[in-house]
């Protein structure tokens, strides 16, 4: 198909209107390779290998709640085990979610060194990130946390203004309580803080191809995330979907994701189990579609 006929036939709306005035329909063309949410992804310089789609637990998080716990202990727990019979080793939770003892449920069936758990904190002081650290492991039901994040960064001066509870993470690694440690940012300003800091060994970004809650626009996004991946750091995606505002352009939004070269992983939160096969099932078929529909089968989606 010629790019500006793939152009007409995707373009439509406010996304679409950006994306043919941002140039960013070459990105949507067709990918090279077969992918699977299930591939194995290296995060970075951090040694850890997960699955490409980590599974998120904090749609609408916030308040310690979220559309994924709304489902009960019962009901998120078995939907990450499906998840888990499913190839995806990835379990993305946080305190403001109140995810963890869902997740902590989960991992009672599960090998622990055959997933990996992700969590933030949103403490910004270092006695709370040491008692954070305590309860999170308390509350997973597990003596180490994969990743740790610093939640919600906003302030361009993080590095400095937070310096103490970044120091609580470097102790907390060398003790073996976590893994890697590193940032989810809600700033453009922070997040250009994220890629000059060598602390920051791993990087939760928003990024979707019609800029919907995102930091900035795709194309400032992208070039920030590129001098992370050039630095080492593990990238992950968040906000794929737009927090919801491409629920009925999924395809589009996933082979946006699949095409970058800036990501190592990305995460969705799911509802259910037919939301969570139904991405697993359009992540497969990226590399053999043509034109996208703008239709969707499971429109809740809104990670």
């Amino acid at each position: 198909m010629k790019r500006r006929e793939f152009i007409i036939g995707t373009a439509y709306g406010v996304g679409a209107a950006w994306l043919a005035t941002n140039g960013n329909a070459r990105a949507l063309a067709s990918l090279p390779r077969k992918f699977s949410a299930a591939d194995t992804a290296v995060l970075g310089k951090t040694g850890i290998k997960t699955s490409r789609l980590a599974m998120g637990t904090g749609t609408v998080g916030s308040g310690h709640h979220s559309n994924q716990t709304a489902l009960g202990l019962k009901g998120l727990s078995q939907l990450l085990l499906n998840g888990y019979d499913h190839g995806l080793r990835f379990f993305d939770a946080a305190d403001s979610y109140g995810s963890h003892p869902h997740v902590a449920e989960a991992l009672k069936h599960v090998q622990r060194d055959q997933v990996t758990v992700l969590t933030k904190t949103w403490a910004r002081d270092p006695a709370t990130a040491r008692a954070d650290l305590d309860r999170f492991r308390k509350e997973l039901g597990t003596d180490y946390l994969d990743i740790c994040l610093m939640h919600c960064l906003t302030e361009g001066d993080w590095t400095e203004r937070y310096r103490g509870v970044m120091d609580v993470f470097s102790e907390a690694k060398e003790t073996g309580i976590i893994r890697a440690h590193g940032c989810s940012c809600h700033s453009i300003e922070a997040l250009r803080a994220a890629a000059k800091s060598p602390w920051v060994e791993v990087d939760l970004a928003r990024i979707n191809p019609i800029g919907s809650h995102m930091d900035a626009d795709p194309a400032t996004v992208v070039s920030v995330l590129r001098e992370m991946r050039a630095a080492g750091k593990g990238v992950i995606g968040m906000k794929i979907l737009g927090q919801g505002d491409m629920r009925t352009r999924q395809d589009e939004a996933l082979k946006y994701a699949l095409s970058l070269d800036v990501l190592d992983a990305f995460t969705i939160g799911a509802e259910s189990t037919a939301e969570q096969e139904d991405l697993i099932r359009r992540i497969e078929r990226t590399v053999t579609s043509g034109q996208w529909s703008v239709t969707s089968a499971n429109p809740s989606i809104q990670s």
